[in-house]
């Protein structure tokens, strides 16, 4: 799998970087996350810095066409980013926002 950058572009007020690349492939498309830590490796980032929103594969062909947000840390990923991206990429959730939660639900129980 060969990843080539198209395009970046910086954010700095949401601290990422959006990124357009297209995926070279032998096989079928690869998954999500075989393409995130592909991108990671390539950008010298964690994989949890970096969030595949969009995979775009012409019928037949093998290139892959996607976009990538890719954030400073981890944690600026999990602030900015829609819980369902982050369930897609894999990434954990922040483990305050967790413990925040199971007290409200301890509270609504009592």
């Amino acid at each position: 799998m060969d990843v080539d950058i198209i395009s970046e572009s910086e954010n700095p007020m949401l601290h990422r970087t959006d990124v357009t690349f297209e995926l070279t492939h032998d096989e079928a498309t690869p998954s999500r996350l075989q393409v995130r830590d592909s991108l990671a490796a390539k950008l010298n980032k964690e994989a949890g810095e970096v969030v595949i929103r969009k995979l775009d594969t012409k019928f037949g062909m093998r290139k892959t066409v996607g976009q990538a947000k890719v954030y400073e840390t981890a944690d600026f990923a999990r602030d900015v980013e829609q819980d369902h991206m982050l369930e897609r990429n894999k990434i954990v959730a922040d483990a305050e926002g967790d413990a925040e939660t199971e007290e409200a639900a301890e509270a609504e129980e009592a």
